[in-house]
């Protein structure tokens, strides 16, 4: 299994939270981390930053902001180009389908913690 870099936006050091769940998942498995929220913490070693940071080599882009809360991201992440975004649940959004399909950026409508537990990520 490569590894495969990931930003998780919407990220939180709230452990009943499913964006830290997905967070220390992708640590367990070796995956390198990258995470962005409102608040600042750590989180299975990984820091969460508050702003929007370079991103270079970006394999995924999982998604626990809601489809409001995405607008402000939509130019960063498709100038990151990542090879897919995951959109979990909750977080569908048709307008931001429509701009990664322009884009050429495969989008997924399934949930990190899945794909990771069933060896499908």
């Amino acid at each position: 299994m490569r590894n495969k870099k990931t930003l998780v936006l919407g990220a939180t050091s709230k452990p009943e939270k499913y964006a830290f769940r997905a967070i220390t998942n992708l640590v367990d498995k070796g995956h390198s981390v990258l995470a962005i929220g409102q608040t600042a913490g750590e989180v299975a070693g990984i820091k969460i930053q508050t702003k929007a940071i370079p991103l270079k080599n970006i394999d995924t882009v999982t998604l626990y902001l809601n489809p409001a809360r995405q607008r402000e991201y939509y130019n960063y992440i498709i100038a990151s180009q990542p090879k897919r975004v995951i959109f979990n649940p909750g977080t569908e959004n048709p307008e931001f389908y429509q701009l990664l399909t322009l884009n050429n950026i495969s989008y997924e409508i399934a949930c990190t913690l899945v794909l990771l537990a069933t060896n499908q990520y």
